[in-house]
């Protein structure tokens, strides 16, 4: 894995899009936890870079689906998840795996 990002550069409730691999990915900064998620709501596939951040979740500016940023899941849509991955923290450097 390689970094992607510093740590310092998504600010708390911020987000970030990275290109990992190819792929547009999405940091998220919740009080210091870092999340990777895919920049694509898997509704319809708004972009999430403006989405609302409260809390460990993810909310959908589109239609407001709200997916969680531990496991991607949508509590009131259970056939939708966003997918998730994972994240490592080296000082302020942030790597993703694609895996």
């Amino acid at each position: 894995m390689e970094s992607v990002a510093k740590i310092s550069e998504i600010p708390s409730f911020g987000k970030k899009v990275v290109s990992v691999s190819g792929r547009e990915i999405l940091l998220v900064n919740v009080k210091g936890n870092i999340f990777a998620v895919e920049n694509e709501c898997p509704h319809q596939g708004s972009p999430l870079n403006a989405a609302i951040v409260k809390d460990n979740s993810i909310s959908c500016p589109r239609h407001g689906y709200r997916f969680s940023l531990s496991d991607g899941r949508c509590a009131e849509h259970t056939e939708l998840e966003l997918k998730i991955f994972k994240v490592q923290l080296a000082g302020d450097d942030i790597s993703v795996d694609l895996g």
